[in-house]
């Protein structure tokens, strides 16, 4: 029997449907190319499944970019309607910034707005090709805004390539003169959209013609006529192309590339001036010829305006320094004005820091009869320790006759003034000797006239002042005198790369110039500017603890206030390192070359110095509650050259003990006169409160030579035996006890022969520190000069006799006898 096929049409019978139950439709075939469920299929007639879910496909994108192109196009019609071309800002004609003292009283003000405006026609073309070579080099054809410019300038801002403007000639226009300076995003967006309502209005001309007349070139100097004046002194029509090129390279940086205050900056300006010159050749608008033949041109000296005479113009300028290079505020942002800035100027302490000068140096001074006198100059800081606030600043005679502060620049050394951060590097680092010996204010090293350093990679042989030698002292008195010898090889010792990080700790800025590691470091070859010393010193008197100084209390504008930089208290260096480094400086100003610094009645810690050529002479000291560095410098007042002081005010040679530390006792003095004196509370450094031995011997003859030999076993020829030293080191009657008379070290002597009943008298030294009628004026006794020489004849007031030198070695601990003239002391 045949399997027939039902009929088309016809439905099967489902097994599980019920009989007389209606059957099911069958469902027609779908058409070609069609999906299940009636769905088109994709490509190839499959459904997208898994990932291609989620990717757009091109007409998703399409559409996508064209609706984005419409709110665009919408947005910037919007913009152009909607934004007008407003009136002048009030930077176009800037007020004035008010600066206070910190008791709220008026300091200065220097909102005096230095502009005339000119017609393009007066400028030459060469200086105008100068601005766009700087600035713009297509003004001329591109449009008012470069929306490329832009993207790229923010590209490489974001990528750290620098900060970088992509503004057109125009919207640097639109931001002078009618908006502001404010990095905002609203702003901004004002500024595209007025530069190009402007470009479409105005012609390129009249844009460039305002540009000119409204940038800040420096020297409160606004638009390009008040800059021909102020650094050139001449109308802008009369400006040569290399000046022209110069005026352009201040618009990128105005106080930056001004090579006059800021000489540290000149090489990026010379760079800046160089590639303006360039882009003029690049655009075809100077000849190479001529470009070759171009020499910078230097710019005439700064002619404040009268307001800021006397200590204001000074105070003002170091309070804008400080504000535009920490970044409070820019230089342009800050010429705008209404700004009330209170400082930390205390104005009795300035007042007191100004007489004290006066009486102590200016009224002394007589150019006429002294032509040494022209070339004086002085420099002063005064700083609050515990707070950093700088209370008083002397930049020099009167800021509208000399521009240059002296107590910012940078470029006199600072000369032995710098051997403290020496000995606080060694106290910080636990230094030793190369014999292995720590070293501490009673470490024995040789002081001799120069004695070559030993262990560094140079040959170094340094001379001490008035080539005196020393011989056998310690670190103590070799801080007392000043010798040279000592600190530099100390400087090794340490190792110079640890003395330059705790000269950095205590507050030295890295970059300052002459800044070398080399055993030199020692001797203050550095060009630390004044205040740059006092704040380091700050940092000693208070305990190791550095609180950058600032001139600032508060700044307002228009009722907000602006923030300031943290300030927090940092211990950079340990208190024992720099209590001890104290102490020292404490018998510099008791014993040594800063006695002058006594009649301020006050307990003080000090150093002298005096650079090279005797081109600076510093004192920088301090009390517990003030620091202050003075510094008096030579340079010609024509040429601005560095002078030696020799002659200057009838002396032969002009040191820090004189008439630096004469200022300073003067200042101080007044500063303090409502304070009580305090006495310095210090934590010293593990044997720096104990008389040390001498751990060098001295050769039979001559001073010793070499302070690294090591120690021997008592003394030859009797030297020191039995009888020559009790248990303490001390000769029965030949010392009192501790080796110290009347506040001066005696420590009776290494003589050659020891300690000879000819060299000292039994009995040896009475209250007073001679013998009866053994020790004569000289500190010789009536058995004359012993076979080691004379001996170390008890110290009279002070502790130092004048002859108490003997020919077979030095004392250890003091070179009594060996104190130069005060000629000589630094």
């Amino acid at each position: 029997m045949s399997d027939q096929s039902p009929p088309p049409g016809w439905t099967p019978r489902d097994p599980d449907t019920p009989e007389g139950a209606p059957p099911e439709p069958v469902a027609a075939p779908a058409p070609r190319g069609a999906a299940a469920g009636g769905r088109p299929a994709g490509k190839g007639g499959r459904r997208r499944t898994g990932w291609r879910r989620v990717v757009p496909t091109w007409r998703m994108l399409l559409g996508s970019l064209l609706l984005i192109g419409l709110l665009l196009g919408g947005a910037l019609v919007a913009g152009y309607l909607l934004v007008d071309i407003p009136p002048a800002n009030a930077a176009a004609t800037a007020q004035s910034n008010v600066y206070l003292y910190a008791d709220g009283s008026q300091l200065a003000g220097d909102g005096e707005v230095n502009r005339v405006n000119v017609p393009l026609s007066q400028v030459p073309l060469t200086v105008q090709e100068a601005v766009l070579a700087a600035e713009d080099r297509d003004f001329h054809s591109e449009r008012a805004v470069d929306p490329k410019a832009m993207v790229r300038a923010a590209w490489n801002t974001i990528t750290g390539k620098g900060k970088q403007s992509g503004s057109t000639i125009t919207q640097q226009y639109v931001k002078n003169y009618y908006l502001g300076q404010e990095q905002t995003v609203n702003r901004k967006v004002k500024e595209f959209f007025i530069a190009i309502k402007l470009g479409r209005e105005k012609s390129k001309d009249y844009i460039l013609e305002g540009y000119l007349n409204t940038s800040y070139f420096g020297r409160n100097a606004y638009g390009i006529q008040a800059a021909a004046q102020a650094y050139y002194g001449k109308d802008v029509n009369r400006l040569t192309t290399a000046e022209g090129a110069y005026l352009a390279t201040l618009l990128n940086s105005p106080s930056a590339f001004d090579v006059v205050a800021h000489p540290r900056g000149r090489d990026r300006a010379v760079a800046r001036w160089n590639y303006v010159l360039d882009g003029m050749v690049k655009k075809e608008w100077m000849d190479p010829a001529e470009r070759a033949a171009a020499r910078f041109p230097e710019p005439g000296r700064i002619r404040p305006a009268s307001g800021l005479s006397g200590q204001r113009g000074y105070l003002v300028e170091a309070v804008k320094d400080y504000i535009t290079e920490r970044g409070i505020l820019d230089d342009k942002t800050l010429a705008e004005g209404g700004y009330r800035i209170t400082t930390t100027i205390d104005k009795r302490r300035q007042a007191a820091f100004v007489d004290a000068v006066r009486t102590e140096m200016v009224d002394d001074l007589d150019p006429a009869a002294r032509p040494a006198d022209r070339l004086v100059r002085a420099g002063g800081a005064s700083i609050d320790p515990a707070t950093g606030k700088v209370v008083a600043l002397y930049g020099g005679i009167d800021y509208t006759k000399q521009y240059v502060n002296n107590a910012t620049r940078h470029d006199y050394q600072v000369a032995s003034t710098f051997k403290p951060f020496v000995f606080a590097a060694a106290v910080e680092n636990d230094s030793r000797t190369q014999d292995g010996r720590r070293i501490t204010p009673n470490t024995v090293y040789n002081g001799d006239n120069k004695r070559p350093v030993v262990g560094g990679r140079i040959r170094f042989a340094p001379e001490n002042e008035g080539q005196v030698s020393y011989g056998n002292i310690t670190v103590n008195t070799a801080t007392d005198l000043s010798v040279n010898t000592v600190y530099a090889q100390m400087a090794v010792d340490v190792g110079g790369e640890k003395v330059k990080r705790t000269a950095i700790a205590l507050g030295i800025p890295e970059g300052t110039p002459n800044f070398d590691s080399g055993p030199a470091i020692a001797l203050g070859t550095m060009q630390a500017s004044v205040l740059d010393m006092t704040q380091a010193y700050a940092t000693l008197a208070d305990h190791g603890r550095r609180t950058p100084y600032t001139f600032l209390e508060k700044i307002t504008k228009d009722g907000d206030t602006i923030g300031l930089p943290d300030r927090t208290a940092e211990q950079v260096v340990s208190r024992e390192a720099a209590d001890t480094t104290t102490s020292m400086l404490v018998s510099v100003v008791d014993n040594g070359t800063g006695t002058a610094a006594l009649a301020a009645g006050h307990p003080a810690a000090g150093k002298t110095g005096t650079a090279e050529l005797d081109r600076s002479a510093w004192f920088a000291a301090y009390t517990p509650d003030l620091v202050t560095v003075v510094s008096m410098m030579g340079q010609d007042p024509d040429t601005g050259t560095l002078q030696s002081l020799y002659g200057a005010l009838g002396e032969r040679r002009i040191g820090g003990g004189g008439y630096p530390a004469r200022i300073w006792a003067a200042y101080t003095k007044t500063a303090l006169e409502s304070w009580d004196p305090v006495d310095f509370d210090l934590e010293l450094q593990r044997g720096a409160s104990r008389p040390q031995q001498p751990d060098i011997p001295p050769p039979p003859d001559g001073f010793p030579t070499d302070p690294d030999a090591p120690p021997t076993e008592g003394r030859t020829d009797g030297g020191q035996t039995d009888g020559g030293q009790t248990d303490g080191g001390r000769e029965q009657g030949g010392q009192t006890d501790g080796g110290r008379t009347d506040g001066g070290r005696t420590d009776g002597g290494r003589n050659q022969g020891g300690q000879t009943q000819g060299g000292q008298t039994q009995g040896g030294q009475t209250d007073g520190g001679q013998t009866n009628g053994g020790q004569t004026d000289g500190g010789q006794t009536d058995g004359g000069q012993t076979q080691g020489g004379q001996t170390n004849g008890g110290g009279t007031d002070g502790g130092r006799t004048n002859g108490g030198q003997n020919t077979g070695g030095d004392t250890p601990g003091g070179a009594f006898g060996r104190r130069p003239p005060a000629d000589y002391l630094e």
